[in-house]
């Protein structure tokens, strides 16, 4: 098995901008603290914390891993709202289902809600990195009177909502992509977890357990390469034509359609990647989809894309030899190698290499 998350060769993954223009509602609120706090309780304000089984109180590694304020830090913020001082606002996008999910600001709403709970990193969160009237008190020990200045301290919210495109959230995502999320560059995938949370963002989480698909990818990946990779199969099997580059928004645009299954059935996705991936298992045994030693997105795109075609056209693959003898002649086809070497998300190398793989493994009996 692959041993590093970073065995991946996908080389356009820097992609360009998003070609559209968009229509942005925006506007300001004032919160109280005990009010957001409360809403966060309630999960009418979302944390992104990129896995849809999450819960806020949950001390679980993902969480652990994107609260990245040091206790100092906590501390002083929650010092500067007892001494009234002013913070800096955050940013929240309304969904279609009157919640926020909060786009900037996550590291401060944490840490509201983590003194308020009294536990921080399974810790208990006393203050200790402030002025000596304050030291090692917890919320419920402040006095009276800080305890009323924190819950009527206001933070001011930015709240956005995308009006154009109506029917998915790409500006939003490119938002997301460019603010800064504290020193950590957030990859597509994780990004697409928080903004697209639904049963087909569950079934990618579920389906990256399928041990075959492990043999195949090797260890998961901390940022999910691996389940975009799934998303990917899903996406150009079934909606190759409507393809358009950027890849990233072509993800984006089918999580938005088929989001809580409107297009395909959780049951047909689930038992179509199961038949393709157990068959490019045993055919091509523990470590398919390479040129060189990294797995390349676009050859395990195509070569499961058209394995997943002739599966769902004919059943079963009965000649395993004859499939594996055309996947290795596809591999060696100079205009195969053409579109998965470079320009990978160019719209005729994706048709190229998608046309190729469909038709030397449509002959497979």
């Amino acid at each position: 098995m692959v041993s590093n998350e970073e065995q991946i060769e996908d080389i356009d993954e820097m992609e360009e901008t998003s070609p559209y223009r968009y229509s942005i509602t925006s506007y300001g609120a004032d919160y109280p603290v005990d009010g957001l706090v409360k809403r966060l309780e309630a999960s009418d304000i979302i944390v992104p914390t990129f896995d849809p089984e999450f819960k806020l109180e949950d001390e679980i590694e993902g969480y652990q891993r994107q609260f990245i304020w040091t206790k100092t830090q906590c501390d002083r913020f929650i010092e500067s709202l007892l001494l009234g001082l002013p913070v800096p606002g955050i940013f929240l996008v309304k969904l279609d289902d009157g919640r926020f999910l909060v786009l900037d600001g996550q590291q401060r709403l944490r840490t509201l809600h983590a003194f308020y709970k009294g536990i921080l990193r399974g810790r208990e969160f006393i203050l200790q990195s402030v002025q000596k009237r304050l030291l090692l008190l917890r919320y419920d020990s402040l006095h009276e009177e800080d305890r009323r200045r924190l819950d009527d301290s206001i933070i001011h919210a930015t709240i956005i909502r995308q009006d154009e495109p109506s029917n998915e959230l790409s500006s939003i995502y490119l938002i997301f992509e460019r603010l800064n999320t504290g020193g950590t560059t957030l990859h597509p995938q994780e990004i697409r977890v928080a903004l697209y949370r639904g049963g087909l963002i569950r079934l990618l989480r579920e389906l990256n357990n399928f041990e075959p698909w492990r043999e195949i990818y090797g260890n998961k990946s901390n940022r999910f390469k691996d389940q975009e990779l799934i998303l990917r199969f899903f996406a150009l099997l079934f909606w190759s034509t409507r393809y358009e580059r950027p890849m990233k928004d072509f993800l984006n645009r089918y999580t938005a359609a088929n989001r809580d299954f409107q297009i395909q059935s959780q049951q047909d996705l689930q038992n179509i990647f199961e038949q393709t991936i157990t068959t490019a298992s045993k055919t091509f045994g523990g470590s398919p989809f390479r040129l060189k030693t990294a797995i390349n997105a676009a050859v395990m795109d195509s070569v499961m894309v058209g394995l997943g075609n002739r599966l769902l056209e004919s059943g079963p693959i009965n000649d395993i030899n004859l499939l594996k003898v055309k996947y290795d002649q596809l591999l060696k086809n100079e205009d195969f190698l053409s579109a998965v070497e470079r320009a990978t998300t160019d719209e005729k190398n994706v048709r190229t290499r998608l046309k190729l793989a469909k038709e030397a493994i449509s002959e497979v009996p």
